[in-house]
């Protein structure tokens, strides 16, 4: 089974339905650690050495947060500065995160609708998060198209959320016990457009 790290990043999370329902479905799942930044760092000071290690212990690394500006909370973003350091994990002797699975769990206020190319966020939710896309590059890492919650700002019915969050576990699940056709899912826009096309057995 493959070791899954959920960087879990949410500044306030006692207001939001959506990630609570997600983090609860796959919290006690074995081989994921659920690792909340915000929780570990409240005063932002990040333990450099302590992420690091948490990263080659682990064979996949999530990223779940709020799409706060098209990009990830500043605790994330701050994680992404000092720990991705030149020499671990990019550059010629930079090899700790190489082959490493990656991807973002985001949720977005928006309908689906909206994250469109001239739709009323400009483009896809694939062109928006290209920079981490980038980044899983540079650092040697596979990537994968983001699982994306979309129309928060709405109010998701309670079915919905249900919905989501299962999907949610049964993608860590699959990526764990090794049911899911990587290469498949790089075709998607976001993963859980169609998790049957990609999801094994």
């Amino acid at each position: 089974m493959k070791r899954i790290l959920v960087l879990f990043a949410h500044p306030a999370l006692k207001k939001s339905k959506i990630n609570k329902a997600l983090r609860q479905a796959i919290e006690g799942m074995e081989q994921v650690t659920v690792h909340d930044l915000y929780a570990a760092y409240p005063e932002y000071l990040i333990d450099v050495e302590a992420e690091q290690a948490l990263c080659e212990a682990h064979d996949i690394i999530v990223m779940q947060h709020p799409f706060y500006w098209y990009s990830t909370p500043a605790l994330l973003k701050e994680w992404q500065d000092i720990v991705l350091e030149h020499g671990w994990a990019y550059g010629s002797t930079g090899k700790a995160l190489h082959g490493k699975i990656f991807f973002q769990v985001l949720t977005a206020g928006g309908g689906e609708e909206t994250y469109q190319t001239g739709g009323y966020n400009l483009f896809p939710v694939g062109e928006l998060t290209s920079p981490l896309r980038s980044t899983a590059n540079l650092c040697g890492m596979e990537w994968l198209p983001p699982f994306a919650v979309f129309g928060v700002h709405r109010g998701l019915p309670p079915d919905e959320v249900v919905h989501h969050a299962e999907n949610y576990r049964r993608v860590l699940l699959a990526l764990r016990d090794g049911h899911f056709d990587v290469e498949a899912a790089k075709g998607l826009e976001h993963m859980n457009v169609n998790l049957d096309a990609i999801i094994e057995g």
